[in-house]
């Protein structure tokens, strides 16, 4: 079992910055992949980006170019750094990881980010 603690998150203005981190233990396999995805009211969740162990990334195309994913093995550590956040980042966001082999998905409790315009 892998838990998956946020932080982060809040109020913020268009244009402005939030940064989201997370924290995964339990049974995190050496091969996974780390990420961020969110749902907005109405909304299916969607990918926002994700990070593999090798450190490869992938966007969404509305975020690209202003949110960064990063991560810390070591630590298993995950952050996304949202910069010029705009009202239709509005949303919760969720981290997730996947293990990779075992092909086990685990998902955090997710935190509220709110972009007012």
């Amino acid at each position: 079992q892998v838990q998956l603690v946020e932080s982060g998150g809040g109020l913020v203005q268009a244009g402005g910055s939030l940064r989201l981190s997370c924290a995964a233990s339990g049974s995190i396999f050496s091969i996974n992949v780390m990420g961020w995805y969110r749902q907005a009211p109405g909304k299916q969740r969607e990918l926002v980006a994700h990070i593999t162990s090798g450190g490869n990334t992938n966007y969404a195309e509305s975020v690209k170019g202003r949110f960064t994913i990063s991560r810390d093995n070591a630590k298993n550590t995950v952050t996304l750094q949202m910069n010029s956040l705009k009202p239709e980042d509005t949303a919760v966001y969720y981290c997730n990881l996947l293990n990779v082999m075992s092909r086990n998905n685990y998902w955090g409790q997710g935190t509220q980010v709110t972009v007012s315009s």
